[in-house]
């Protein structure tokens, strides 16, 4: 299945939307400080209660992880590209259970 908008001049399939997303979860978990310093950031300039802040310390992750997505898509294959991306992601996850559980022992 190809998404194709007509604004943009590439198009996007499923796999490099899920690829794109899975990168941008492994980072957001894999670099959970950076995300809890932007969040942090955000609130100070967009106010204590709003919900944009949260939502623009996403964006990073996003471009970042769709660099990652593409890079790897070029050099080794689409498939390849998703599959380190459930990976990072699956050891992102750990990366962040691991140092939940670290802070809440001490």
């Amino acid at each position: 299945m190809v998404i194709v908008l007509s604004s943009l001049p590439a198009d996007f399939d499923t796999a490099t939307i899920a690829g794109t997303a899975l990168w941008a979860i492994a980072l957001y978990w894999g670099f959970s400080p950076l995300t809890e310093r932007l969040i942090t950031a955000f609130e100070s300039w967009l106010g204590a209660d709003s919900p944009a802040a949260s939502l623009l310390s996403v964006v990073p992750f996003l471009a970042v992880g769709g660099l990652a997505h593409y890079g790897l898509k070029l050099s080794l294959g689409g498939s390849w590209a998703v599959s380190l991306g459930v990976l990072a992601a699956i050891g992102g996850g750990v990366y962040e259970l691991g140092r939940r559980d670290s802070q809440a022992s001490e």
